[in-house]
């Protein structure tokens, strides 16, 4: 029965992740640059309808994507490969910037709530895009794992390896990407839709590199 239950979680966690992740590539690579493009009116009906439905859908399905993959750490606890633990901190981080940064200024930018919207536009659009640039390694590190000896020299649980040289320099780099969302700028390499995506993927081969030869 509990690994019924865990299968259970895995699909849960998996079907709420699509909606989550394809909402927002939808909201990075297409609704935002329509509305750079758009008409008042046609913009000013996006906001007003269509934006409001697509950011609850985003929302609580980027938190019960937290949910399911928290119970499914609980279940694996000390089994846990280290690229799950490095996923789940990057998974964590995108939905604490769904909720802590990118709804709350969206709030002002869609009109549910008074602000700069430009200011406010600005800041959201900053962890949306860090958020699409974790999103691939993430995604990798959640899939390849499910597929690796885990336990072996190149493919260690967390306790095995969470103090390799690898694991460290991508702990670091996660984080410095961060606090760029809470605090810096959009840089040249995250902005555009073709920028974000290259991005996304260096960091891919990078941060997996890291993890297999610095373990």
């Amino acid at each position: 029965m509990e690994y019924f239950t865990y299968v259970l979680f895995r699909f849960a966690h998996t079907l709420v992740g699509i909606v989550w992740i394809g909402l927002l590539y939808y909201f990075n690579f297409v609704q935002t640059e329509y509305l750079k493009e758009a008409e008042p009116d046609a913009k000013s009906d996006v906001l007003k309808k269509l934006a409001p439905n697509a950011l609850w859908w985003f929302r609580w399905a980027a938190f019960f994507t937290f949910l399911t993959g928290l119970y499914m750490l609980y279940v694996l606890q000390t089994g846990a490969s280290l690229m799950i633990i490095l996923g789940a901190l990057m998974g964590t981080i995108m939905m604490l910037n769904v909720w802590g940064i990118i709804w709350r200024n969206q709030k002002i930018v869609i009109g549910l709530k008074e602000g700069d919207a430009a200011v406010a536009g600005a800041k959201a659009g900053l962890a949306s895009r860090t958020n699409t640039l974790f999103s691939i390694p993430m995604l990798y590190f959640m899939v390849f794992s499910a597929h690796m000896p885990i336990g072996t020299e190149h493919y260690p649980t967390f306790m095995q390896g969470y103090s390799g040289l690898g694991f460290l320099i991508v702990l670091a780099s996660i984080l410095l990407i961060e606090a760029n969302a809470i605090f810096g700028k959009m840089y040249p390499v995250i902005a555009s839709v073709r920028a974000v995506i290259t991005s996304s993927i260096a960091l891919t081969v990078i941060f997996s590199g890291l993890v297999y030869y610095l373990v």
